[in-house]
């Protein structure tokens, strides 16, 4: 079985995903006149302004802190260790061209996870591609495949990747057992997954701020330390990136493959995760929520992946041959520059970061219940008890088998949310004019599907 996923990830992320992604994020800079750059001031105004919360959604300020919380955790500590590891300091040069192409990809998706949200049977707002292929392309087949690697991917496996972090890290750090810290997590997340979406929204809207920007002062800090070295750490991102250095180009494949795998493991964009979170928000127009999740894949792989990658690069000379990788090398690299409490410190960082995404995957996979009619006690009860059980398996897993089964999961439900992306693109430039026109004479648009035209398929009536 591990030969298989092997052989399978290598067909997607050797070749097949990294010009997908590339891909749509210029087809979408193109049809969207690299909206990423001419309105990237406005992602900050749209959130600043955005709805509040109520008993049928969540404040767009909460929407973008789950999918934060979704995305920070172990691909911007361990994952970028890894990419760091396999293909050189150029690796981060692609991660963050990924994150600019990814941004308008983000855009494009959570527009459309908003524009066709359903309710679910408490009379809250739930989507996602599942939905919007459905309902838009009428495809149901398509979507049901979707849903069931969505179910697979986050009900299942990554999960699994993050309490598989978190339990190394604690073991590394403290020698704590897999299996006593895996049953900790288990408890934990479970409180809070019992409580509903509002009660992670909320979990996430405390504990994502308070993580991340005590993350990025530690890196400023550390930035501070050795402000020398900061322009020969740029220089040699760059040189690697193309194959510039003395390993030459013998590298560059491996810096673009590792740089774009991790950063959309990271960031997300594409994947068709984070329309989920988008669609639970209260938004006045769909166009809104995607400039709000536009700014999430900012943070997450411009800003914070961008950190970690900083405090590796200056510690390398120090750390020499150690053969550390994934978490453990992040945990090396902050020791290395402000002593034995660096290592605490990511520790906690790591498992405050894997905890959240734990929480916000559930959401997730949890949104297609709704495609699949179990939205009732019975099923919620069945899918929170397998969740659970896969996230304590996680725990005491070997940290290769569980990333390659994540790779595999998430590489599939691009390949079939890209191709939506692709098939909707009316739909999503449609919407954006709309929202663009309406700015010019009100600061808060207000979408009417009246006042458009080449809407594709069918949106929930008792919604817009």
């Amino acid at each position: 079985m591990s030969e298989v996923v092997s052989f399978i990830n290598s067909i997607l992320w050797d070749t097949l995903l990294v010009y997908m992604l590339v891909a749509i994020g210029i087809w979408f800079s193109f049809r969207l006149k690299l909206l990423q750059f001419s309105h990237f001031f406005h992602m900050f105004s749209v959130l600043k302004s955005g709805s509040s919360s109520s008993t049928t959604g969540i404040s767009a300020f909460q929407a973008l802190m789950t999918s934060l919380a979704a995305r920070v955790g172990t691909g911007n500590l361990a994952g970028v260790a890894i990419a760091i590891s396999l293909g050189g300091a150029g690796a981060v040069f692609w991660m963050w061209v990924i994150a600019l192409l990814g941004m308008v990809t983000g855009y494009a998706e959570s527009l459309l996870g908003q524009l066709y949200k359903v309710k679910d049977s408490q009379g809250q707002f739930r989507g996602g591609p599942a939905y919007y292929i459905k309902m838009g392309l009428k495809k149901p087949i398509l979507a049901t495949i979707f849903s069931a690697c969505v179910f697979i991917g986050y009900g299942l496996v990554f999960s699994s990747t993050q309490a598989n972090t978190m339990t190394d890290a604690l073991n590394h750090a403290y020698h704590i057992p897999a299996s006593i810290s895996g049953l900790i997590i288990v408890v934990l997340a479970g409180l809070i997954i019992l409580g509903g979406v509002r009660m992670i929204a909320k979990c996430s809207s405390i504990l994502v701020p308070v993580m991340g920007i005590s993350y990025l002062a530690l890196a400023l800090y550390i930035c501070a330390l050795n402000y020398s070295l900061l322009p020969d750490i740029i220089i040699l991102i760059y040189q690697s990136a193309f194959g510039l250095t003395e390993a030459g180009s013998g590298a560059l494949g491996a810096a673009i493959i590792n740089g774009v795998k991790r950063g959309l493991y990271s960031n997300e964009a594409g994947a068709g995760t984070v329309p989920h979170a988008a669609a639970c928000a209260n938004s006045r127009h769909p166009a809104a929520q995607g400039y709000v999740q536009m700014l999430g894949v900012f943070i997450d792989t411009i800003v914070v992946c961008t950190a970690t990658a900083v405090i590796i690069l200056l510690a390398q000379n120090e750390l020499g041959n150690e053969n550390l990788t994934g978490i453990r090398l992040t945990q090396s690299a902050v020791s290395q520059h402000v002593g034995s409490w660096g290592s605490d410190f990511i520790t906690i960082a790591i498992c405050l970061f894997s905890f959240t995404s734990i929480v916000a995957n559930y959401v997730y996979a949890e949104s297609n219940l709704v495609l699949f009619k179990s939205d009732n006690l019975v099923g919620r009860s069945i899918f929170t008890l397998i969740f659970l059980s896969m996230t304590f398996w996680g725990a005491n897993a070997s940290l290769p088998e569980v990333w390659a089964i994540a790779d595999l999961s998430l590489g599939l439900t691009t390949i079939i949310n890209i191709t939506a992306l692709m098939l909707l693109s009316t739909t999503i430039v449609a919407v954006t004019k709309d929202y663009h026109q309406q700015r010019k004479t009100t600061a808060l648009p207000v979408f009417k599907k009246s006042n458009i035209n080449n809407i594709q398929g069918q949106l929930t009536k008792d919604i817009w």
